[in-house]
């Protein structure tokens, strides 16, 4: 796990929630805009609208096999195919899950997030809660989030930082062999490609 955060990113972030929240109480104040439609805004990009261009990588990979080698041997190239680039997602890294393996993405000291590919991060990305604890005990808040896993199953936690961001490639589900990229786009959650739920 990389801990190199760049902190000139954290403080720009930063900068730029101050500057978000301003305008953000500018517009309700001047009645242009009420806190409901700001909050189904961005509850639109964190969980339907972005996440969709993740969700069309994971079902091309899962349907075409050489996508899949190409993601998993460089995802920056494979996603950026797809025209999902940008500075937050700069170096992408593809993690894969299987029967045997549970990848989990955080970011341990802010809240780097591959926005290309999963949108607006989750609040409860961001919460010191989840950075501090699912790296000490992932198991834990994996079940909090209602993932059990067998004992069995290897779980590996891997820290973002301003260099590399992660997405977890989740297990295809069984019986989907005949469903087209369409129907296995919608199949995708973001939680799954972070790896806090299974599909």
């Amino acid at each position: 796990m990389g801990h190199d955060h760049d902190h000139h990113h954290a403080h720009s972030s930063a900068d730029a929630e101050i500057r978000a929240k301003a305008l953000e109480s500018l517009l309700i104040e001047k009645g242009l805009i009420s806190t409901d439609v700001i909050d189904e805004i961005v509850r639109q990009y964190e969980e339907d609208i972005g996440p969709m261009n993740g969700a069309r990588v994971v079902a091309r990979a899962w349907s075409d096999p050489s996508y899949k080698k190409w993601l998993l041997e460089d995802g920056t190239a494979a996603i950026a195919d797809m025209g999902y680039s940008g500075k937050e997602g700069a170096k992408m890294v593809v993690l894969e899950n299987s029967p045997s393996t549970h990848n989990v993405v955080v970011c341990t000291l802010c809240s780097c997030y591959p926005w290309p590919v999963l949108g607006l991060p989750p609040n409860w990305y961001k919460s010191y809660a989840y950075r501090s604890r699912v790296v000490r005990e992932p198991r834990k808040v994996l079940s909090e989030f209602g993932l059990e896993l067998d004992e069995s199953v290897e779980v590996r936690v891997w820290d973002s930082n301003s260099e590399i961001r992660y997405l977890v490639l989740p297990e295809r589900p069984e019986g989907t062999d005949g469903l087209s990229a369409d129907e296995l786009t919608k199949l995708v959650s973001r939680d799954s490609m972070i790896g806090v739920a299974k599909l």
